[in-house]
């Protein structure tokens, strides 16, 4: 059967690239034409991913962005962050749409960049000619699109466990927030961090009130409808693979009641297709670990000098919703095609 899109993916050979890759074999309506990558050149896909053995026969290839980007209505980025800014212009030039993975378009403003990613920015001009890909929050703008950047695997979460009070303009002055991620989230490249032997019986925090992912989250919130937002971030890496649970601590109204506060995340979610609000649980990473879908649910404390507490819990697989499945549903929206084609299989449990 004739596919009616043709896509390329660049950085094709780590988790992320691979992740695409496999959703992308199953697509009904996307046909993976090319797989780059400088690494495993001429190899089988199977050689860096051997889940893919026997589903595919195609090879990785060494190709300029030009090249890999001809006849081709659009391109999925895998690359890293200062890498992937490089091939954009060519990309665009080809006609191609694009979706990239990594964090070079992510934000507005290049002075935040460079704090952040500790570089200047490679195309500054392209800043805010890219969509932020978070459908929940800009489903129509995404729609409309043919740039996507899109969101980080933490950005992602806690933006989702935040979202719904943003919206409701309950969302006014300082959030905490702890998020534990798997080792999958830091690349295929070994490193002392990733290293097993130290992970698998670890917890520790990292890149403390610093993180890259906290400019984005800052823009998202306010674009959002939060008020004088400002996010103090602790990541803390875990002995998981896959998975990012992030606990944030929002601070709202005293007016605002518990029920007002449990039916906004309740109709916030409710015809969203990837985002569950459990009822009889808190969310959980084994639940949504392996799929597309997000867990977010709330716990809401008492009232303290006129504010009350709300505990925003959100759960997801940081290479599917939190990477790559994310980047399928944006490419889904972006070029017509069923929201959820190729990623509505639940997981598996546990």
């Amino acid at each position: 059967m004739t596919k009616t899109f043709k896509a390329a993916v660049m950085g094709g050979s780590g988790y992320g690239g691979g992740e695409i890759i496999r959703r992308l074999l199953q697509h009904p309506d996307v046909e993976l034409v090319r797989i780059s990558s400088i690494d495993f050149v001429g190899e089988p896909v199977s050689s860096a991913h051997p889940n893919l053995e026997r589903w595919t026969d195609m090879r990785f290839e060494k190709l300029e962005a030009k090249e890999l980007a001809k006849g081709m209505d659009v391109v999925l980025l895998g690359l890293p962050h200062k890498v992937a800014a490089h091939q954009v212009p060519d990309i665009i030039a080809s006609g191609a749409r694009i979706v990239d993975l990594s964090g070079d378009f992510r934000l507005t403003d290049a002075a935040a960049y460079e704090k952040y990613y500790g570089a200047k920015h490679p195309c500054p001009d392209k800043l805010g000619t890219f969509v932020y890909g978070l459908p929940e929050l800009n489903r129509e703008k995404i729609r409309a699109a043919r740039y996507i950047a899109s969101p980080g695997c933490f950005a992602t979460t806690i933006e989702l466990g935040l979202l719904p009070l943003a919206r409701a303009g309950w969302l006014r002055g300082p959030v905490e927030t702890v998020a534990i991620t798997g080792s999958s989230g830091s690349g295929v490249a070994a490193a002392a961090g990733t290293h097993h032997p130290v992970r698998a019986v670890n917890l520790k925090s990292y890149k403390t009130l610093s993180h890259q992912h906290l400019p984005e989250i800052g823009e998202t919130m306010t674009r959002a409808g939060a008020i004088d937002f400002a996010l103090d971030f602790v990541p803390v890496s875990a002995p998981l693979s896959r998975g990012l649970f992030a606990t944030s601590f929002a601070h709202v109204d005293a007016k605002i009641t518990p029920e007002q506060i449990q039916k906004c995340f309740e109709d916030a979610y409710a015809k969203e297709p990837f985002v569950r609000v459990p009822r009889s649980r808190q969310p959980e990473v084994a639940a949504v670990a392996g799929s597309n879908y997000v867990e977010v649910g709330c716990v809401i404390g008492d009232v303290r000098d006129g504010r009350r507490t709300v505990t925003c819990i959100s759960a997801l697989d940081n290479l599917i919703k939190g990477g790559a499945g994310q980047a399928i549903q944006s490419m889904n929206i972006m070029l017509g095609c069923s929201e959820t084609a190729s990623l509505g299989d639940p997981g598996s449990w546990p």
